[in-house]
């Protein structure tokens, strides 16, 4: 479980691909933090530590997660986002963010607005009943709001903070960001699609899905 609140940018520092899969090699400034199995959020997708040293780490990609999500397009130099697992007890600056990526999005437009820069960005269509306008939203595993929606288009709002201390700031046109709705907004539309199949929303249901 992660906050979006991104750590620091991570450098590429190689990119081993097999056949469906790969491995990728990142440098950090925690990295003697690390222990070997911990997770680690790269541009929003959960990770998992392999092998690491005083300056990177490195972590396998299953094909899946290459599929869904923009990791496969990264190059060696590359900036990408970073954040380690929660710990318990500490604040949650942005929202809960799992690291399992819904979709992938295109930007269309990067517009500045006094101090903010306004970026829209094309959304699946099976990604917008997950989306409400002042939602949460993580993008490249950057916690954000959702400003504004237009169909199969929504629009966020970044501060300076966040353009310089994510790879928010880099991006341009036509470029491709994870996208991971917010969490609570999925299991409502799941439970709802249950009751209008006419399962409803019996004890035996909740308990079935690990909610009691």
């Amino acid at each position: 479980m992660f906050t979006g609140l991104v750590e620091e940018k991570g450098i590429m520092r190689g990119i081993r691909k097999g056949p469906v899969s790969a491995a990728l090699t990142i440098e950090s400034g925690f990295c003697r933090e690390l222990e070997i199995g911990e997770s680690v959020a790269v541009n929003g997708v959960c990770l998992t530590v392999t092998a690491y040293n005083s300056r990177t780490f490195t972590a396998d990609v299953m094909a899946e997660t290459l599929d869904k999500t923009n990791l496969g397009l990264l190059t060696e130099g590359e900036r990408v986002n970073l954040e380690r697992a929660l710990k318990v007890g500490a604040r949650i600056g942005g929202h809960f963010v799992t690291g399992h990526v819904d979709a992938v999005g295109k930007i269309i437009n990067i517009a500045q607005r006094g101090i903010a820069t306004e970026i829209w960005i094309e959304i699946p269509s099976d990604l917008e009943p997950y989306l409400i306008p002042q939602g949460s939203i993580a993008l490249d595993g950057a916690s954000l709001t959702v400003a504004e929606l237009q169909g199969s288009t929504m629009k966020v709002s970044l501060i300076p903070h966040t353009l310089e201390a994510t790879t928010l700031g880099l991006k341009k046109a036509g470029d491709l960001l994870n996208i991971e709705a917010d969490l609570l907004g999925k299991y409502v539309c799941f439970l709802l699609e249950k009751k209008e199949a006419g399962k409803g929303f019996s004890v035996e249901f909740l308990a079935e899905h690990g909610f009691i």
